[in-house]
């Protein structure tokens, strides 16, 4: 269950034969969905699997480099981010249930995190 400001959920979706790390979030009341790839150096943005937000609560945070971004928009906000956003997912949550409605990525995996 996503919660505002909470834990991410970790899955992988596939673009082709390419797959990649993704994550969703809840804010300002709404799932957020993206590829889990830094605009800096391309790596996870998560240091802990599912924290993706600053201690504030207000950004989505490369726990690497320190690079801030909207997490609405995912747009750089601040940082190492090479004014370059995260990449978006279109998602659609119904009934508590999240699914991906990405024409161009297919999920291929959904990460369980054990806290």
């Amino acid at each position: 269950m996503l919660v505002d400001g909470g834990r991410g959920i970790r899955f992988t979706v596939r673009d082709g034969e390419n797959t990649m790390p993704a994550f969703a979030i809840r804010y300002a009341g709404r799932v957020r969905a993206y590829i889990n790839r830094c605009s800096h150096m391309g790596l996870q943005l998560d240091f802990r699997a599912g924290s993706f937000f600053d201690n504030e609560k207000r950004y989505v945070i490369c726990a690497t480099h320190g690079a801030l971004y909207d997490p609405v928009t995912g747009a750089c906000r601040a940082g190492p981010c090479n004014d370059t956003g995260l990449v978006a997912l279109a998602v659609t949550e119904t009934d508590g249930q999240v699914m991906l409605i990405s024409e161009r990525y297919q999920l291929a995996s959904i990460e369980v995190v054990e806290e």
